[in-house]
């Protein structure tokens, strides 16, 4: 909250007929692959039992906003404006919004009325097929929600050369269920980078890549794989639980790193074995792409050589 007095302002504007769409809003929204997640849409639904006045469109004493096309005395309510934008994205109503809608939309949780009651009407008023929103949750800094006009900050570029664009998103993503609030922990992102991404993911990386420099790889069965849950990782994915799907993949990783351990390619030389790891790891690498993209495609592209080669520290400790 900006913690400003309210001004009270008195102006002519036009309004659009948002009571017409309440009913037609209150069904798309019951369909539950529309508003994702359950508490929001709950919450939208819980206020749409009151009747919805109409929407004032314009501002007749804001000069800096875009002139309204039919009246231009008046500038365009700055949500009008921004909902129109999306449209004009993707290029409406060429080709590339035909590939394109309808869209998922991923939103702040202090905006959900504004993207779904408001922009919904719009929507259905020019006859256009409503998209899917997405309501993530919002960083905090000691229970306190981030705000420049407080001096509540995080800087995330300092963030990001301090310990990696990777780290920074897996720390995020890992730490805070998506779609939930969440506080910022420093000292928990460098355990998180420390522990999982530099000791777990980056020695099994390099130990493995090292090994196959070595020995070599021969092509076998892969039972090691068959340890994956996949299908758990696909239905986290599919249900938001981003944080849930890292801690599989993650649960997967430390059986390979026990693997390393049980079965002693150092001492054994043993080739199917290690082709049974590298392969193991080049699935990891995909399934991490979307959390850690760098380190990612770097391991794809070191596993998928035609000789391994060990290569540079993927997570240098801090």
């Amino acid at each position: 909250m900006h913690k400003k007095k309210c001004e009270l302002i008195k102006e002519s504007s036009y309004f659009f007929r948002l009571s017409k769409y309440q009913k037609k809003i209150i069904e798309a929204i019951k369909d539950k692959k529309l508003l994702w997640p359950e508490k929001k849409r709950n919450e939208i639904l819980m206020r749409l039992k009151e009747p919805l006045k109409d929407l004032s469109i314009s501002r007749q004493k804001v000069e800096w906003g875009i002139p309204l096309p039919f009246d231009r005395t008046m500038t365009v309510f700055v949500w009008v404006d921004a909902l129109i934008n999306y449209l004009s994205t993707v290029d409406y109503p060429n080709k590339k919004y035909k590939d394109f809608w309808p869209a998922v939309h991923v939103i702040g949780p202090d905006i959900v009325w504004h993207h779904t009651v408001i922009w919904y009407s719009l929507l259905l008023a020019s006859g256009i097929k409503l998209p899917k929103v997405i309501v993530h949750g919002f960083i905090n800094l000691n229970g306190e929600k981030l705000s420049k006009a407080r001096g509540v900050t995080i800087d995330p570029l300092e963030l990001a050369n301090k310990y990696s664009t990777d780290s920074l998103r897996y720390f995020l993503i890992r730490n805070i269920p998506f779609g939930e609030d969440g506080d910022f922990d420093e000292k928990a992102l460098i355990e998180r980078h420390n522990n999982e991404l530099a000791n777990k993911l980056g020695n099994l990386v390099s130990r493995v890549a090292a090994l196959a420099e070595k020995y070599g790889v021969e092509r076998s069965e892969n039972k090691l794989l068959k340890q994956l849950k996949l299908k758990e990782i696909e239905k986290n994915f599919k249900e938001y639980k981003l944080d849930r799907a890292l801690s599989e993949i993650f649960a997967f990783i430390d059986i390979c790193n026990e693997y390393v351990q049980e079965k002693k390619p150092w001492v054994s030389g043993d080739k199917k074995i290690l082709y049974e790891l590298v392969e193991s790891i080049k699935e990891i690498a995909e399934l991490l792409l979307p959390f850690i993209p760098e380190t990612s495609e770097k391991i794809a592209k070191q596993f998928s050589a035609k000789s391994i080669k060990k290569g540079e520290i993927l997570f240098k400790k801090i």
